[in-house]
């Protein structure tokens, strides 16, 4: 088992299972990430997921670069747009997904925790996008996600230099969202997770839509994208729910529906 899912009531955990090697990504894995990642945009009990990597020492690692030496050069083609399409397919889901960032997080390992919306990062961890120290770029995202999260200059230095981010300066520039001790990571998480999975599912799919499709265009463009999601929600149940609960001072019970 190179991937597992695991269900904790509105929860899913995604947990990278191949701790021997820091959690690095081969073929196989991405296969079966995508096809977890696939289950989980169909399964209306999973309102937010986890992904983390198994053991202390790495979140992900990145590339499996012994079995990318074996590799002949169309191979190579297909392992790159097998990366760049199952995190895709990640920052898509219509749920929020956290990255629970345990330990080394390294170029493909720092794009698959770009592609999701929230990251928490253990203070033992570290980030970076060293590709260009290895004759490449990122080739998941890093190049455009990272100067959409931490802006241009930022994202430059960082990929140019190659370097590792401690967790410090990790929070500093915006690249994760917390940074707690490793024993507090899953629990953090969890508890956000919990959080989140409160409210509207419906609305919560909508408002990620109007934040991530919004960054993308002009600002009237993005207000004309946000009233459109608004107006979704307008004849749901949820929406009715959450004014009904209001009105009766309970926790409403969101179906989404």
């Amino acid at each position: 088992m190179t991937v597992s899912l695991h269900k904790e009531g509105l929860l899913g955990v995604l947990t990278l299972e191949r701790p021997d090697v820091f959690n690095c990504l081969n073929l196989e894995t991405l296969f079966t990430l995508r096809r977890l990642i696939s289950e989980i945009a169909l399964d209306k009990e999973i309102r937010v997921v986890i992904v983390t990597g198994a053991g202390d020492k790495a979140f992900c690692s990145g590339a499996d670069l012994k079995e990318r030496r074996t590799m002949p050069q169309e191979q190579v083609q297909q392992y790159i747009r097998t990366i760049r399409d199952t995190f895709s397919e990640l920052e898509k889901l219509p749920k929020p997904v956290i990255a629970a960032i345990n330990g080394l997080a390294l170029g493909g390992g720092t794009e698959l925790a770009l592609a999701c919306d929230i990251r928490i990062m253990s203070e033992t961890a570290q980030m970076g996008l060293t590709e260009t120290a290895l004759g490449i770029i990122p080739g998941a995202g890093g190049t455009q996600r990272l100067p959409r999260l931490v802006g241009k200059g930022i994202a430059k230095e960082l990929i140019f230099t190659a370097r590792r981010v401690k967790p410090d300066e990790a929070l500093t520039i915006g690249l994760v969202n917390r940074v707690v001790p490793l024993e507090q990571l899953m629990e953090t998480a969890r508890q956000m997770a919990h959080d989140i999975s409160a409210n509207a599912p419906l609305a919560l799919a909508q408002a990620k839509f109007a934040v991530d499709c919004g960054m993308e265009v002009d600002l009237a463009s993005g207000l004309a994208l946000e009233s459109n999601a608004y107006q979704l929600l307008v004849p749901t149940k949820d929406r009715l729910e959450g004014l009904q609960a209001f009105q009766e001072k309970r926790k409403p019970v969101y179906r989404g529906e």
